[in-house]
């Protein structure tokens, strides 16, 4: 029998600065997934330019395990998770999940959003699970032809129109 590998110890976001800025650039995803997503360098090149992007290292035992980035109006009753990276030589270890509900509570702390979606690629089937175990509902395609998944926040479960 071959158990699956636990995360050693509890993930953390934090923004990322130049202290985090070379590994986040340094995470790596195998061949077979980089077609999912963008590089952290063009991540970190649009976070420059849009003041509503929230780029976050994914730390865990001390050393920086995966990036995300999401996009968060501070008017708007929504937020959108749109990058979401682990190390090719991390996954498998729950990082993923750690990171998605560590955004979540970062997100929900905010207060004012009652709605978060993420969207991906409808042939990534390990995205698709990782987001339907945290509770997001496929509503979807868009104009990309990306999936696009919600999960509503607050007492009112409220996210607009579908």
């Amino acid at each position: 029998m071959n158990p699956r590998p636990i995360a050693a110890g509890p993930v953390c976001l934090k923004p990322v600065t130049d202290v985090y800025r070379k590994d986040v650039l340094s995470i790596d995803v195998s061949p077979d997934q980089a077609r999912f997503v963008a590089t952290n360098a063009e991540s970190l090149r649009e976070a420059r330019t849009d003041e509503e992007a929230r780029p976050r290292a994914v730390i865990a035992g001390g050393r920086v395990v995966g990036f995300l980035m999401y996009s968060m109006a501070p008017d708007e009753p929504e937020a959108i998770v749109y990058r979401l990276m682990i190390d090719r030589r991390d996954q498998g270890k729950g990082y993923g999940m750690a990171a998605m509900r560590a955004v979540l509570g970062e997100i929900a702390a905010l207060g004012h959003v009652r709605c978060v979606k993420i969207c991906y690629d409808p042939e990534n089937a390990a995205a698709r699970r990782l987001y339907g175990k945290l509770g997001f509902a496929e509503t979807g395609l868009d104009e990309d032809g990306e999936m696009i998944a919600e999960l509503r926040l607050g007492a009112d479960r409220a996210c607009g129109p579908r």
